[in-house]
C-alpha cells in the first residue's frame, strides 16, 4: 500500500489502497473534490489527478494505475454526501467524460462567492481573504500526465481541496446570512447535468479568431488545414496550438503555397514539422483550392428576429432595472443578469409573472429580485 505523504495527502496510486480509503470515507456528509487535466499540452483531455479532502483527512489519487474508481462514483453520485468544488464545470464535464458520473448535491464555491459579491472569485483570492493562505500558480499550466510527478507538483495539488469545505462553511453562512443561499442551490442543481458536447464539431475551423476576414476560398483551405491539424495533434497527443498556431494556419490559408519552399516562408511554420508532414500539409492545401465553387463554406447567417421597433428599448428598460438591482445587492450586474439574457427577456414581452416560467435560462431567483420591475417596465414600453 502506498504510504507517500504530501503536505499531508496520503498519495495514493494502488486500487486496494484507494478502495481502503473510501471504504472509510464513505459516512462522510461533505467531500471536497478537484481534479488536474492536462488540456494545455494534450489533445484529448482526460482527469491525470484527482484530489480528495474530508473534514479529517486529505488524499491525491493517481487515476492511471488505479483506473475505474466505482466506488468513489457510487460515492459522488449518492445525494446524501455534498461534493464541494470551486469552479465545478471543468472538472464536472471531465468526471462525465472520463467515468460516466453524474455528480450530485454539488456546492461550488466560486459560484457562492459570485453570488455574494464577491469581485476576486477565484480560489487563491479567497483563500487568501478568508485564511491568509498563499496558493503558489507556478504550476497553473503545469503537465499532469508527466510521470513520476515531482513533488513540488503534488504539493501544488493538495492544496486546492486543503480549505475547501471550510471555505464552504464561511460561504454558506454568508449566503444564509443574506437570504441567497437558495439562490446557490439553484444554481448547484443546474450544474448537475452539465457534460461535453458529444463528437466532433465539423464547424469548429470557423470559430478560429481571424476566420471571418477570410474570402471563401482561403476558408475552404481553414477547413482542411483544421481538419489536418486535429488529426496530427490527434496522432501525437498534443494539444492543436503546440502542432501549429492558429495564426499560421490563418497565414497559409491566405498563401495557398504550392511547393515546400513556399510553405516554409510562411512565418511560423514549425521547421521540424514541415520537415516530417509539409506534403500533407501542402495536399490539405489543395484540396482546399479544388473544391467546387458552389461547394464553398460560408458562415451562416445570423439569427434574425422580426423587425420590432420597441425591442431596443424594452431592452434599454430592462438594463436599467438589472442595473438598479445590481447596485441595491451589490452585486456585478453580469451575475444578475447578462445581456443576452435580458434580450431573451424583451423578445419573449412577458405581461405576468407566469410568463417568465417560459423563459428557461431565466432563474427563479432572478424573477424573484427583478419580476416586478421587469413587467412594469416593460407595461411602460407598451403604453
Amino acid at each position: 500500500m502506498a504510504t507517500r505523504v504530501i503536505e499531508g495527502a496520503i498519495y495514493l496510486d494502488e486500487v486496494d489502497s484507494v478502495d481502503a480509503l473510501l471504504a472509510e470515507i464513505g459516512p462522510s456528509a461533505q467531500i471536497a473534490v478537484d481534479t488536474e487535466g492536462a488540456s494545455f499540452h494534450r489533445f484529448l483531455d482526460r482527469i491525470y489527478l484527482l484530489q480528495l479532502s474530508t473534514r479529517e483527512r486529505s488524499a491525491i489519487i493517481d487515476p492511471i494505475p488505479t483506473g475505474k474508481l466505482d466506488r468513489l462514483g457510487t460515492l459522488l453520485e449518492d445525494r446524501t454526501v455534498e461534493v464541494v468544488f470551486h469552479d465545478a464545470d471543468y472538472d464536472l464535464r471531465l468526471l462525465r467524460q472520463d467515468y460516466g458520473w453524474r455528480v450530485t448535491n454539488i456546492f461550488d464555491t466560486r459560484v457562492a462567492a459570485q453570488l455574494l459579491g464577491i469581485k476576486s472569485f477565484g480560489l487563491a483570492a479567497l483563500l487568501q481573504q478568508y485564511f491568509d493562505v498563499k496558493l503558489d500558480k507556478k504550476h497553473q499550466r503545469a503537465d499532469w500526465s508527466m510521470r513520476p510527478l515531482p513533488d513540488d507538483m503534488l504539493e501544488y495539488a493538495a492544496q486546492d481541496t486543503r480549505f475547501l469545505l471550510q471555505l464552504r462553511d464561511h460561504l454558506h453562512a454568508e449566503l444564509e446570512a443574506k437570504g441567497r443561499l437558495h439562490w446557490a442551490k439553484e444554481e448547484f442543481a443546474l450544474l448537475e447535468s452539465i457534460q461535453w458536447e458529444p463528437g466532433p464539431d465539423p464547424d469548429a475551423y470557423q470559430r478560429i479568431k481571424g476566420a471571418r476576414d477570410l474570402a471563401r476560398r482561403e476558408l475552404a483551405v481553414l477547413r482542411e488545414l483544421a481538419v489536418w491539424r486535429d488529426a496530427a495533434a490527434r496522432d501525437l497527443d498534443r494539444a492543436t496550438f503546440r502542432v501549429i498556431g492558429n495564426e499560421t494556419l490563418l497565414e497559409i490559408s491566405r498563401a495557398a503555397p504550392k511547393t515546400m519552399q513556399e510553405l516554409t516562408q510562411i512565418k511560423g511554420t514549425p521547421r521540424a514539422l514541415m520537415e516530417r508532414a509539409g506534403h500533407e500539409v501542402l495536399a490539405a492545401v489543395k484540396r482546399g483550392m479544388e473544391v467546387p465553387e458552389k461547394d464553398l463554406p460560408k458562415f451562416p447567417k445570423s439569427l434574425r428576429w422580426n423587425k420590432d421597433p420597441d425591442f431596443d428599448d424594452r431592452v434599454a428598460r430592462l438594463k436599467a432595472v438589472r442595473d438598479e438591482a445590481a447596485d441595491r445587492l451589490q452585486l456585478d450586474p453580469g451575475v444578475l443578469g447578462s445581456r443576452e439574457k435580458l434580450e431573451t427577456v424583451a423578445r419573449a414581452n412577458p405581461k405576468l409573472i407566469s410568463d417568465f416560467a417560459a423563459i428557461p435560462t431565466l432563474r427563479r431567483w432572478q424573477v424573484e429580485e427583478m419580476g416586478e420591475q421587469f413587467i412594469r417596465a416593460l407595461n411602460n414600453t407598451r403604453s
